[in-house]
């Protein structure tokens, strides 16, 4: 059990910066000191969940290779917030602009191939696979598949399963809900389930934008990382927006979140509109 007097004086100066340093260097996360209080709190969690007294025991074990708690603690400092159709403007985008432009230059040729990245519990790739099942509807011929990423097990494992407090889905229009969503058969959980022709449309991965590349075979048509590289330092930003151009097609597009912007970078990208890039 925690201790008392651990609980009291808290995580030190040293340890901060050893965690610190460690989460920047390993997952490239900023960790200054204004976030001390919310690692501290996190990880009192999970300090009581193994029954380890202090901070530096816990450390130790993280730096002896302890795979497992490593990915315990990355769920721990990163973030999952997101929504269902969160900044719809760029789904508008993507069906009147992008994605009849890529069909006029294209044609038929093929499954078109998506990736979400940074998709924290899933409302973003399923948001994506409601917009494309029904652009596909209205195109004859068009298909899709969607890879969805993130750094955390935890969110991935909910994402996967797919189901969602039933306020959560209030932004979808109400007839996507009727057509992709399922109610729970338990009338006392207010939940919902993504249907399953929209849940195969949408595989699952897990991805550490520090890697130096990343699990790919091939080429994206369309990559969403939005509100994600907020997270990272300027330069690392520019390095992993880069790696991911490598596996961007030419022509193809980068959607970032409202808040992030390419200022300054050197990228092989050309703005289309606010937020959105298409490979050069």
């Amino acid at each position: 059990m925690l201790a008392e007097s651990q609980t009291a004086v808290g995580i030190s100066d040293r340890q901060f910066k050893r965690l610190s340093a460690f989460i920047e260097k390993e997952l490239g996360i900023k960790m200054p000191d204004t976030k001390r209080v919310m690692l501290e709190s996190r990880l009192q969690k999970r300090l009581r969940a193994l029954r380890i007294d202090t901070y530096d025991e816990y450390i130790d074990r993280v730096f002896s290779g302890d795979d497992a708690e490593l990915i315990h603690m990355i769920d721990v400092v990163t973030t999952n917030k997101t929504d269902f159709f969160r900044e719809p403007d760029h789904f508008e985008i993507l069906t009147k602009r992008l994605l009849p432009k890529a069909l006029e230059r294209d044609g038929e040729r093929g499954t078109m191939s998506f990736w979400s990245a940074g998709c924290a519990t899933g409302e973003e790739p399923y948001t994506l696979a409601m917009v494309l099942e029904e652009f596909a509807v209205a195109h004859r011929g068009f298909d899709y598949r969607i890879i969805a990423s993130d750094i955390s097990t935890s969110a991935l494992d909910a994402a996967i399963h797919a189901v969602y407090d039933a306020n959560r889905v209030i932004p979808v229009p109400p007839s996507y809900k009727k057509k992709y969503l399922l109610r729970s058969r338990d009338p006392a959980k207010n939940e919902v389930r993504i249907k399953r022709e929209l849940r195969d449309k949408v595989g699952f991965l897990r991805i550490n934008f520090m890697d130096d590349s990343f699990p790919f075979d091939g080429q994206f048509d369309v990559i969403f990382c939005r509100n994600v590289i907020i997270y990272f330092d300027r330069a690392t930003q520019e390095r992993i927006l880069g790696r991911m151009c490598r596996y961007l097609r030419t022509g193809g597009n980068l959607i970032l979140g409202h808040s992030e912007t390419l200022t300054s970078m050197d990228l092989p990208l050309r703005g289309l509109a606010p937020t959105v890039y298409e490979r050069l």
